[in-house]
């Protein structure tokens, strides 16, 4: 198996420069219309959130953008934020800093403090979930953090074992070595027995698909292969509100959510 292929997504999807920038141009849109309150997680320039609020707060989601760990941020990723607002669910976008400037275990470590820091804001449990990368980071907060906090995870395209990425170009930027990898690996963890449902694009590469099934079913969870969409286009159904993609994600942020109503 040619591991390139399998994981460098940009090479396997020739169109997503455009797709990006119809991310963005969705974004910048949504934070138009609905500007986002800012909330510092921590002392650095990205350690930062967008906290959408919807006018009544029904359940609490925290997204967190992909790249590989090496690019982009939450501005990226806000129109993943429309739809769950519709429902009611109030949506957090962090950003992170970036590998080869830090290491991917400090990275783990700035997704928590997010997740604490948005908790300490709404005081409510919350789903995570993220984009590739990011869906590494949802799987990590929900095997590490307690349940009053991270109650449920749904990633979009995640990596829940990162030796495969190892002998690839990606790695040039991560530096892992085969220990870090395992350390830092959601799939080699003991699985925290809550709620969990992995989202893969259909068109996505054999190990993706891999990924997300074996991972679903080792932490007894769901997982669902969405025809047709790769790995960019998977997210494009998450600014439909009446998508029932969104529509699980929405009902799963209010089943764990605890019963306070005011922000």
């Amino acid at each position: 198996m040619d591991l390139e292929i399998e994981y460098n997504n940009r090479a396997r999807v020739p169109g997503h420069p455009a797709i990006i920038a119809e991310w963005m141009r969705q974004s910048a849109a949504l934070r138009t219309a609905h500007p986002p309150q800012q909330i510092a997680y921590g002392p650095g320039p990205r350690e930062v959130m967008d906290l959408f609020l919807p006018r009544e707060v029904r359940g609490v989601a925290m997204f967190f953008h992909g790249g590989y760990w090496q690019a982009m941020d939450r501005s990226a990723v806000s129109h993943c934020a429309a739809g769950l607002l519709a429902h009611g669910v109030a949506v957090a976008c962090p950003s992170y800093d970036l590998c080869p400037a830090v290491p991917l275990a400090q990275i783990v470590e700035q997704a928590e403090a997010a997740a604490r820091a948005l908790h300490g804001r709404l005081n409510r449990p919350m789903l995570v979930s993220g984009h590739s990368a990011g869906g590494h980071l949802a799987a990590m907060l929900l095997a590490r953090l307690p349940a009053h906090l991270v109650a449920a995870a749904v990633p979009i395209s995640g990596l829940f074992w990162l030796e495969p990425l190892i002998p690839t170009s990606i790695n040039t930027a991560l530096g892992l070595d085969a220990a870090a990898a395992r350390a830092l690996s959601p799939g080699l963890l003991p699985a925290p027995g809550r709620p969990l449902h992995c989202v893969v694009g259909g068109a996505e590469s054999s190990e993706f698909l891999r990924q997300s099934a074996e991972f679903a079913a080792l932490w007894g969870g769901g997982s669902e292969a969405m025809p047709g969409l790769d790995h960019f286009t998977i997210l494009s159904p998450l600014p439909d509100a009446q998508h029932p993609l969104t529509m699980r994600v929405a009902a799963l942020a209010w089943q764990v959510c605890d019963d306070v109503s005011n922000v």
